[in-house]
């Protein structure tokens, strides 16, 4: 992985992979979704992961669960990267880039098994090494 990954523009690549694999609504998108199964979506839209391309703002759909919850390991390592001040793209980046910490895993796969100390920890030397 080159050593200036998250300094450099994300690769527009990286959209078409989460559109691909786990969709990428838009902001609005999710908004009504929400609003239909909410009677405030507002809390849930707050805890939102987002990318900004092309002059939109989308949510990519690998933060939510089948029934539109967020997922709370993303949710709880999204909040951990707005803490460390990690741009949104630069998260998403991250959440699809195989990771040596990881034995190769993309933190995405992770998502749903439990390793979410393991994620965080990851997260924060990932980003402190790239600072650095």
């Amino acid at each position: 992985m080159p050593a200036d990954l998250y300094r450099s523009p994300v690769p527009e690549q990286l959209w078409e992979r989460i559109r691909n694999e786990f969709h990428l609504p838009s902001l609005e998108q999710v908004h009504e979704r929400l609003s239909a199964i909410h009677e405030d979506p507002q809390p849930a839209m707050r805890q939102l992961a987002r990318v900004f391309m092309d002059g939109g703002t989308y949510c990519p759909g690998y933060q939510f669960e089948p029934d539109l919850t967020l997922n709370p390991v993303v949710a709880a390592l999204f909040e951990r990267a707005m803490e460390l001040r990690i741009p949104h793209n630069y998260f998403a980046l991250w959440m699809m880039v195989p990771s040596p910490p990881l034995q190769g895993t993309r933190p995405v796969d992770l998502r749903r098994s439990g390793q979410a100390s393991l994620l965080q920890a990851t997260l924060e030397q990932t980003f402190m090494d790239s600072a650095a």
